[in-house]
């Protein structure tokens, strides 16, 4: 388990984590190249996935400049890269379709305040409680989902409208194959040939500034041809003294009241508790997913550094960031495990590595703005199909379905068709019902109740006929405990000890105490004395408060059998009963 999963987060932990045995001039040139290295691939991923999410690309830059710096400074990670994330690309779209930016960055506030919320409730731990296949299958999905966005803008498509439902769209698609422009589609097959081709190279300087020039100078040569190519200049704009510019605005992130933006339809949106309400499940499901992503992120970064992160420091700074980010203009931020591995690879030692990516991002706004212009859109649609690609674990997955037990292939497979068909909200939800009740199943088969012969048990065999044993293993649950305890009542007249052997039992809840007392009401009745054999203190408490403690000549709890025997024995011997033996 992570540092920190039970104490109560710190602010500014792994910082002060970090520096408490110095910073070294080594650390600083460590950081500060790592934090170049990562900026220079977050500032087109940050304008790419702004725009996928349906809002103009600054928005992603000013998520990164101000949620990852107040996410670097507050959180629990040496080394956690947060800004905007493939990840939230599915969730976010359906909101800015249905409430614009106004709502998209009030459903940033919101998420922000549920993890804040969490982290100070110490739930650190929260990602165990997401299984694998689900995580894995909502993730593939997403993926998915991305790479079909990416297609209008790598091939210059006409016509296509933004649709809800992935059948549509996917359909809206093939329907405009026709209108592909050879401009675009030279660009962009050029800009992923050198994403997928340069880690073969070199790493040492980022293939996204590699692909994005070369993508930037074919796109400038096509334009001197005749041919059409899309630019991030040709496609959105910013009016500064009545005059309309292509690009994004010039100017560092400033203080705005999210609800003061443009609502669905064009107009500032109007705060009440109908929209809030409608709003709050969008905020939930952000806020899930951003903490299973940053803590996963950690964990990674943990693995590859031999560091440990403090988990709920690390809720705390995500949940901070998220609520402060939306009144500069950013959108949801969380880790980018992408980004958080190619900085620890890089060298970085503290958190001061991500504050450095966080201020360079700020510097090309101010001074590069003008140049973003002209990216061209197929350049960055190549980008990320490439975090689609990555996203997804093809070959993963595919390990995954092979080699894993066939029901929790079919829970990973229902969650990433969920996800592309319909929505990641319902993906989970389900994923989480069925691998629920898959580990019920689990551990009914676990659970087992039967009568043993006495012979089995050396301090028992000596007994007689009127002596019984009795072994229950597992977890009594309302699902396994019918079937632990069925037989237990099962017993011939002659039957007055019954021994319950209970070293195997780690817990029961209220359906098994149910049963329990109904079957040693029967033995009430027909006057058979009880004898719990190592039972855990914690499943005694359970029983005890349940009126089912030990009683004077009825009811024993003993640590043995053979302490059992032993009152058994001297029990048989005062009431002069012949020993029969079995």
């Amino acid at each position: 388990m992570a540092n920190g999963t039970n104490r109560r987060p710190v602010l500014f932990a792994a910082l002060r984590d970090s520096l408490s045995g110095g910073y070294s001039l080594q650390m600083l040139r460590g950081d500060l190249i790592a934090g170049l290295t990562v900026g220079i691939i977050a500032i087109p991923l940050g304008m790419a996935l702004a725009i996928a999410v349906g809002v103009a690309p600054q928005h992603g830059l000013y998520t990164g400049i101000v949620g990852g710096l107040i996410i670097a400074l507050m959180g629990g990670s040496r080394f956690n890269i947060s800004g905007p994330t493939a990840a939230f690309v599915v969730v976010l779209l359906p909101i800015t379709q249905q409430y614009g930016i106004g709502g998209l960055l009030l459903v940033t506030a919101m998420s922000g305040l549920i993890l804040l919320t969490l982290g100070l409730a110490r739930m650190g731990n929260l990602i165990q409680f997401v299984p694998y296949p689900v995580v894995l299958g909502f993730t593939a999905g997403i993926g998915i989902v991305i790479a079909t966005l990416q297609i209008k803008d790598f091939f210059g498509l006409q016509g296509v409208a933004q649709h809800e439902s992935y059948l549509d769209q996917l359909q809206a698609l093939m329907a405009a194959l026709p209108s592909i422009q050879p401009g675009d589609t030279l660009v962009g097959a050029a800009t992923l040939g050198v994403l997928l081709a340069w880690p073969y190279l070199t790493r040492r300087i980022p293939g996204h500034m590699v692909a994005l020039l070369v993508g930037s100078l074919l796109a400038a040569l096509a334009l001197q041809m005749d041919m059409q190519v899309s630019t991030l200049g040709s496609r959105f704009s910013y009016e500064l003294d009545g005059v309309i510019h292509g690009g994004i605005p010039p100017f560092a992130p400033h203080w705005l009241l999210p609800w003061t933006l443009a609502g669905p339809d064009g107009q500032p949106l109007v705060i009440n508790f109908n929209l809030l309400r409608e709003l709050l499940p969008f905020a939930l499901v952000v806020a899930m997913l951003g903490a299973i992503e940053s803590l996963l992120c950690a964990l990674v970064a943990d693995g590859m550094a031999n560091t440990r992160h403090d988990p709920n420091a690390e809720l705390v700074g995500q949940g901070l960031g998220n609520l402060v980010v939306p009144f500069f203009g950013g959108i949801p931020a969380t880790a980018a495990i992408a980004r958080t591995a190619t900085s620890v690879r890089s060298g970085a030692r503290t958190p001061i590595a991500a504050v450095i990516h966080a201020l360079l991002i700020l510097l090309s706004v101010v001074l590069l703005a003008d140049l973003f212009a002209y990216l061209p859109m197929a350049s960055l649609a190549a980008m990320l199909l490439v975090v689609a690609w990555n996203m997804s674990e093809v070959p993963h997955l595919v390990r995954m379905l092979r080699i894993g037990p066939k029901q929790d292939a079919w829970v990973l497979v229902v969650c990433l068709v969920l996800t592309v068909l319909f929505d990641m909200v319902l993906a989970v939800g389900v994923g989480l019902v069925l691998a629920s009740v898959l580990f019920i199943k689990r551990m009914v088969d676990l659970s087992q109740g039967a009568t043993v012969p006495r012979i089995n048990h050396e301090a028992l065999s000596g007994l007689p006929d009127s002596v019984a044993l009795y072994q229950i293993a597992g977890p009594l649950f309302f699902a396994a405990a019918d079937k632990a305890l069925s037989a237990m009542a099962r017993h011939d007249d002659r039957v007055r000890h019954l021994v319950i052997d209970m070293h195997a039992v780690p817990s029961m809840d209220m359906s098994a105490l149910v049963m329990f007392e109904k079957a040693l009401e029967e033995f009430e009745r027909r006057k058979i004395e009880i004898y719990f054999v190592g039972v855990n203190a914690r499943v005694r408490l359970k029983l005890t408060r349940a009126g089912m403690g030990a009683t004077v000549d009825r009811r024993y709890y003993v640590t043995n059998a053979e302490r059992a025997a032993t009152i058994i024995r001297h029990k048989l011997e005062k009431s002069a009963v012949p020993a029969n033996t079995a």
